[in-house]
């Protein structure tokens, strides 16, 4: 029988859950699915080892250093898009995704494909396992139904993440491949899924939002920590999910609901904000505290993104801001200090070079620490705004995109007027803004720059883009990929080792290439 699942082990899961760095991807059988915990404390310390296991690298057998957990998809996905580039390749990490050259890598173990399909199913893999056993563990059932609630809406937010990288997006692909699913525990000699297919994976993914968000609901347990998810982070995920699916009013709905967190901040300013590193922020809904000795150092996200921190990566290989973009934000706009304009003079080795971005640094550059904000308030004002323009509800979405926008630029009742209530959308991403979406979206693309991977909503609007304008800063143009709206480029190869060794799927099964 072949060896198809990803899991951590039963040790390595509990001793995630105790902050240690140990994390085993590989496949095993060590968890025989009736002893991980046996009341609810330790199931929360199992759950515990799920999230630190979301921020940890290494999730394929090489390059480790460009795989920090969620916030390396979030960025290799950022770097497929036209709003994001590098000024330079240095070792290459993060590079090959902004070249869209990351496909070809599906027949080892180092690349993409594997990277993005193991860290998923590994953590679907041990949401399962909690899933299978909360229910019958003692202790408090108030805390037991939390970890419940958190583990349907893990395992919900790994399917979402998975059926968005290996095929296109929801709409007008119902019928097309999905991704294995997995609902109960496996082991090695548990037998492969078949790929399903687009609605089958969504199907499971609304079913466990549901569960989870009645669960977290009722269970009446608020928030420990920020990277808990809680009622609020649930309904979050499920208007990031609806809004991909055209559910519109249920995307309102559930933003509106995650906005209604007590204490939640919708929107920090600017200068709150600071470098993006800190999950304490009164706008954050779900993020991760990173503390010294966990922190990932040379492999850590702001590695990648801190051009001032000495020997880090960015200083070799900086992080910028599409010129496009960044001059078509209003010098009134006080996110435009997040990137620098075009510098006459540059400093080598700095943020000091034309549209380095400034946004997210070490909160401590000496032991190389920084949170990661998995979602904000900010977010769900946008999810409101572009959900309810798309309804055609247009005061409603002018109301919302004010709430943001009035906090970041003085000016912004001047500008907001001079769009047309519209729910449609420019098809070229650089043309001039003339409708209420074009500029929700814009917003969009301003307010999460960095944070959510581009090329997600790309997929969704149907979007292709090209980076080669007059006055482009892109230093790779891609113009010997197809980036129209739909391409293949846009999302991952199979894994061979997922064709090798499940076997449901063969090489017929394998995304375009």
């Amino acid at each position: 029988m072949k060896r198809i699942i990803y899991m951590l082990s039963a040790v390595g899961l509990l001793t995630l859950g105790a902050c240690n760095d140990q994390l085993d991807t590989n496949p095993t059988d060590r968890v025989s699915g009736t002893i991980i915990f046996s009341d609810a404390n330790g199931a929360e310390v199992a759950m515990n080892g799920i999230y630190r296991a979301t921020y940890v690298a290494g999730w394929g057998t090489g390059w480790a250093d460009e795989n920090p957990g969620f916030t390396g998809i979030y960025l290799a996905g950022d770097l497929m898009g036209e709003d994001h580039l590098m000024l330079s390749q240095g070792q290459g990490w993060f590079y090959e995704d902004y070249r869209l050259n990351v496909r070809q890598d599906y027949t080892h173990k180092q690349g993409r494909p594997y990277q993005f399909w193991n860290i998923h199913y590994t953590l679907i893999s041990n949401t399962n396992y909690i899933i299978a056993q909360a229910p019958g563990a003692s202790g408090d059932k108030n805390l037991l139904n939390s970890v419940l609630g958190q583990a349907y809406a893990m395992r919900a937010y790994c399917y979402f993440q998975l059926i968005q990288l290996y095929q296109q997006t929801y709409k007008g692909n119902e019928s097309a491949p999905g991704v294995p699913l997995y609902t109960e525990p496996t082991t090695s000699a548990s037998v492969g899924k078949a790929r399903g297919t687009v609605e089958d994976v969504y199907a499971q993914i609304d079913s466990d939002l549901k569960e989870a968000i009645s669960l977290l609901k009722d269970c009446g347990i608020a928030q420990k920590h920020a990277s808990h998810i809680d009622y609020y982070v649930a309904n979050g995920i499920k208007a990031r999910v609806c809004l991909v699916q055209g559910r519109y009013e249920e995307a309102a709905a559930a933003a509106k609901e995650a906005l209604t967190k007590p204490g939640l901040t919708p929107v920090e300013t600017v200068a709150s904000l600071g470098g993006f590193n800190s999950s304490k922020l009164s706008n954050v809904l779900w993020g991760v505290e990173v503390i010294a000795d966990q922190s990932q150092h040379f492999a850590s996200f702001f590695s990648h993104m801190d051009a001032d921190a000495p020997g880090m990566y960015a200083e070799k290989a900086p992080q910028c801001i599409s010129s496009w973009l960044y001059n078509n934000i209003p010098a009134t706009d006080d996110r435009k200090a997040w990137w620098r304009g075009e510098l006459e003079d540059e400093v080598t080795g700095t943020s000091m070079q034309s549209y380095c971005q400034i946004k997210f640094k070490f909160a401590n550059v000496t032991n190389r620490t920084g949170d990661y904000i998995y979602m904000r308030g900010e977010e769900m004002l946008l999810i409101l705004a572009e959900a309810e323009c798309h309804l055609k509800h247009y005061t409603e979405a002018r109301k919302y995109i004010s709430e943001l926008g009035g906090k970041r630029d003085k000016d912004y009742a001047t500008r907001l007027a001079k769009y047309s209530d519209s729910d449609s959308y420019n098809q070229n991403t650089i043309a001039p803004l003339q409708t209420l979406m074009d500029e929700i979206l814009f917003q969009r693309r301003v307010e999460l720059w960095g944070e959510q991977g581009r090329i997600f909503d790309l997929q969704r609007l149907k979007l292709g883009y090209n980076r080669d304008y007059e006055g482009s800063n892109h230093t790779e143009l891609v113009k010997n990929k197809d980036t129209n709206a739909g391409s293949k480029e846009f999302i991952m190869t199979l894994p061979q080792s997922e064709i090798d060794g499940n076997e449901n799927i063969s090489a017929s099964d394998q995304n375009p290439f």
